[in-house]
């Protein structure tokens, strides 16, 4: 009876040890920090109890004319509880060629964007950014795998952190699935 208590506790032991040693990688939504448009860190931990939709944009797309549904999003449920994050990302036909500043004067200028927008990353391959391996992979999101398929590709997370829903590039920022979300 002694020899199965030991063993049962050796079990319990090495296992404990590997479920450990599994998440000590695992890395949460408000672990993220990036750099807006203007070159200043952007620390997630900051959207803690906000429903956030991230959308990787391009000025140079047929979904760039989404860029204003965005913005009325956002000035419809935008402030307290929900932000909208808008990544550019030169992944696509090379449909976003400016530089930080370029992208900014053209949603200021083109579609008064007064979301958050961030410097410009890779949203697939090699260089993907880190939080685009952690909205595509399962593994990392807890909710599932997903491909970002083109420009204006929209990923929601709940107050808590949590991935809740991907959502097409052609998916209208205002499409009423999206709204029931956001309520």
């Amino acid at each position: 009876m002694n020899f199965n208590i030991k063993k049962m506790k050796q079990i319990i032991i090495i296992l404990g040890v590997i479920l450990f040693s599994m998440n000590i990688n695992a890395q949460s939504f408000y672990d993220f920090k990036v750099k807006t448009i203007d070159g200043n860190e952007f620390n997630f931990v900051d959207l803690k109890g906000k429903k956030v939709m991230i959308v990787n944009t391009a000025s140079k797309c047929g979904y760039t004319p989404q860029y204003e549904a965005l913005q009325k999003l956002y000035e419809q449920y935008g402030g307290e509880n929900f932000v909208i994050i808008g990544f550019p990302a030169n992944n696509f036909m090379k449909q976003e060629p400016g530089s930080n500043e370029e992208i900014k004067e053209f949603c200021s200028l083109n579609y008064g964007v007064t979301f958050p927008m961030m410097a410009k990353i890779s949203v697939k391959g090699r260089d993907m950014h880190p939080l685009y391996k952690w909205l595509t992979k399962k593994e990392l999101n807890a909710y599932k795998d997903s491909k970002v398929e083109w420009n204006f590709q929209k990923y929601i997370i709940d107050e808590n952190g949590k991935l809740i829903a991907v959502f097409p590039p052609k998916t209208d920022p205002m499409d009423e699935e999206i709204l029931t979300l956001l309520k």
